[in-house]
């Protein structure tokens, strides 16, 4: 499950980095323009980055996070996620993982226990995540939606589902190996660290006593 995430100029500097490494093989890699990218959330609706495959290259472009819900669904109802489990054989994910598949890059991301707690999730000594995800395209341009796979030891005593994470040398091959990306379907995520807003209000609390 991912409802939420968040971007910052870290990880925008990081993916400058990694499209001036694959300048030499896109040219729409070489113009990627970090400074586009703003601090803060992303929720489902609103349009962010994500690397797509172009001509054979990686390039970044901007999506709209969330498919279109179903006929007769409320407007505001849109489908952000997709589980790995079942995306090469449901009809609305099935096309996009033979064509459509991206990687949604964020600084970290959130989840709620039963609970209702916020709990941030982040990969230390890395300032970017990459997240699996499917696009499709609709009257108004393309849309997209985070995979999820079983939560590993670091997500299970939050939530039973995470984000598919992806390790930096796993995008190039998700992106444009269609047999490597079936593969990555099945991977088990890294293990991410884990912070409260309690956690955080505990440290500021205890440093200004």
């Amino acid at each position: 499950m991912c409802s939420r995430y968040y971007m910052d100029q870290s990880m925008a500097q990081e993916l400058e980095i990694l499209f001036g490494r694959l300048a030499g093989r896109s040219r729409q890699g070489a113009g990627f323009r970090p400074e586009r990218i703003r601090s803060g959330d992303v929720r489902p609706t609103d349009t962010a980055p994500v690397l797509a495959e172009g001509d054979g290259s990686p390039y970044c472009i901007w999506q709209r996070w969330g498919f279109p819900g179903f006929p007769g669904s409320s407007g505001s109802k849109v489908i952000f996620n997709a589980r790995c489990e079942s995306a090469t054989e449901k009809p609305l994910f099935q096309d996009s993982m033979y064509g459509g598949r991206i990687v949604v890059p964020a600084s970290r991301f959130y989840e709620w226990n039963p609970g209702k707690e916020k709990h941030t999730f982040f990969r230390t000594g890395s300032p970017v995540l990459f997240m699996a995800g499917l696009c499709r395209q609709y009257e108004d341009g393309a849309h997209f939606v985070i995979l999820t796979t079983e939560a590993n030891a670091s997500m299970k005593p939050v939530h039973d589902r995470m984000p598919l994470i992806l390790d930096p040398d796993d995008v190039v091959p998700w992106l444009l190996d269609q047999g490597t990306a079936r593969t990555l379907l099945q991977k088990t995520p890294c293990l991410l660290e884990r912070r409260t807003d309690y956690e955080q209000l505990s440290l500021f609390t205890d440093h200004y006593r």
